[in-house]
């Protein structure tokens, strides 16, 4: 990790270099949101409600999902831009290094504009818990840095799992953008609003209701059970198989124009 740490330093450095542009980036990717966020504002002016979840219980929702997604960006833009890695040869050299191929990947690109959007995040979450009449407990409080650890670790396995891809096409595939670009979008509203196809897809295959609709449901007091403050853990047992496709790959690999 000290490694890691001197990537990210190394790379905040450089970014840095060109203050201004690095401040209208982050305005940027506060401004990108925060329509989305609007659209919302307006859409509960109007109908007042959606299926029995009020306007700041699917803000609530919608920061948890919106934070996940920037510190993901954030720090694992390197498996998002991977394919250039693979196409130019790059990736040659990281396997020669005495260090992981995962950690290397994750070391090579950190976008620190992304801190925009996060704000963002943070901003929405802490409105909506004032608006909420939550009893806090440490259980609750439980739930909800899990379910946020949870969205982190289920986006960064996203980004791995479409990385692998590019062993086998070269490129990266644009289909990937509906598990990213589209889950995220898909995760800002609780997850009782779709079709239940839908909704055991994305409990039982990738578990972003895990993630923010099933915990949410035990912080706002809608089931009793304890056990809904665990379920976030899941997004571990996600992360395992994209490792392990990851792994594959990395040994069927056979450099550039082989």
């Amino acid at each position: 990790m000290t490694l890691y740490f001197k990537y990210m330093l190394l790379l905040f450095k450089a970014q840095m270099q060109y203050r201004a542009s690095f401040l209208l980036l982050v305005l940027g990717q506060c401004l990108t949101p925060f329509t989305v966020f609007a659209g919302l504002y307006f859409m509960f002016e109007r109908f007042g409600e959606m299926k029995g979840w009020s306007f700041y219980e699917v803000m609530l929702c919608f920061a948890i999902t919106h934070m996940a997604f920037s510190i993901t960006e954030c720090f694992a833009r390197g498996f998002d831009m991977f394919s250039s890695l693979v196409i130019s040869g790059d990736f040659d050299r990281l396997l020669v290094r005495p260090r992981g191929t995962i950690l290397q990947v994750l070391g090579s690109k950190f976008e620190f504009s992304r801190v925009g959007r996060l704000l963002l995040g943070i901003g929405v979450l802490i409105w909506a818990i004032t608006n909420l009449d939550i009893p806090w407990t440490p259980l609750k409080i439980t739930a909800l840095v899990l379910a946020q650890a949870s969205g982190v670790i289920i986006f960064a396995s996203i980004f791995i799992l479409c990385a692998s891809f590019s062993f086998w096409t070269v490129q990266g595939l644009e289909i990937a953008n509906i598990l990213t670009d589209g889950g995220r979008e898909m995760a800002q509203y609780p997850l009782s609003i779709y079709h239940r196809r839908i909704q055991q897809f994305f409990t039982f295959i990738i578990p972003f209701g895990c993630a923010n609709y099933l915990p949410l449901q035990y912080i706002l007091g809608r089931v009793e059970s304890p056990m809904y403050a665990f379920l976030p853990l899941a997004g571990l047992l996600f992360l395992v198989p994209c490792l392990l496709i990851w792994q594959i790959g990395v040994r069927r690999y056979r450099s550039t124009g082989s």
